[in-house]
């Protein structure tokens, strides 16, 4: 006689306070690492002042404006791109640790692990926002447009980071320690800087310029500042994400976790076996 199955809400439950028991132990973690805390949050302000003060009186906006009002937004996407790292990072020491494999071998769901480590990294992520929002704010950067679409742009921000938080997830899983982790995480890098996050696409070469329109980062970054109401949105004849920019945000999201969280899933489930 064949063992009936469980039911699906007991076992979501189950799952979800695991993911959250994991979430809960990644951040404990962190009060016995000062120097990634610092890191986390430096990198901000760091941010603002190498790139708004080096690049501000060196690069025109198209229809004019503060620098530093069209920077902020391509400065919060890619924070948030860089979000990846850190997941990657943390999965690929646990490899190397034994850590995963423990977990493995304990009576909790599957599914917990790579939710545990994406909600976390999404806590992380939204106190980094704050930090850099706030070292925008003092210097010179502003809001024009409401609370309303502030924390519209805020929202976009922290999907299009849980999104990359699974890739990172998925590419740390496949890594077997915090050494290799390290070689990869510069590729992270073109990402961003074939974007508009620094300059506009206007004055690329034709091909570059196409990878950039179609780069989700450049999505975003243009979707905040129509957000925000910061200078330097693009006009003329646009490609459709930069046209739409929050639409493709929303959309690039999407495909990201459905394609990733079943690979993030399936191979914590699976590795090792």
């Amino acid at each position: 006689m064949s063992t009936p199955a469980p039911a699906p809400l007991p076992v979501l439950r189950a799952g979800l306070a695991d993911g959250l028991t994991v979430a809960g132990r990644n951040l404990l973690k962190l009060r016995h690492q000062p120097g990634q805390i610092v890191a986390t949050f430096a990198f901000p302000l760091v941010s603002v002042v190498l790139f708004g003060y080096v690049f501000g009186s060196a690069i025109p906006i198209p229809g004019g404006g503060n620098y530093r009002e069209y920077l902020m937004p391509g400065l919060f996407v890619m924070g948030t791109v860089f979000g990846l790292v850190g997941s990657l990072t943390v999965i690929a020491k646990d490899n190397g640790l034994g850590v995963m494999d423990r977990f493995r071998s304990m009576p909790m769901a599957r599914s917990a692990v790579p939710f545990g480590q994406t909600a976390s990294d999404l806590v992380v992520a939204a106190g980094s926002l704050a930090v850099m929002a706030g070292c925008g704010l003092l210097f010179g950067w502003r809001a024009h447009h409401g609370v309303g679409a502030t924390l519209g742009a805020f929202g976009l921000l922290l999907l299009l980071q849980y999104a990359v938080s699974w890739v990172g997830v998925f590419l740390g899983s496949l890594v077997r320690n915090e050494e290799t982790a390290a070689r990869i995480a510069p590729l992270v890098m073109p990402v961003t800087m074939i974007s508009n996050v620094f300059v506009p696409t206007e004055g690329m070469p034709t091909v570059l310029r196409v990878i950039a329109d179609w780069n989700p980062v450049s999505a975003a970054a243009v979707a905040c500042r129509e957000l925000f109401g910061n200078p330097g949105l693009p006009t003329g004849d646009l490609a459709w994400p930069i046209e739409h920019p929050v639409l493709a945000t929303v959309g690039w999201s999407a495909l990201l976790l459905v394609i990733f969280v079943p690979l993030a899933v399936r191979r914590f489930r699976t590795a090792g076996l």
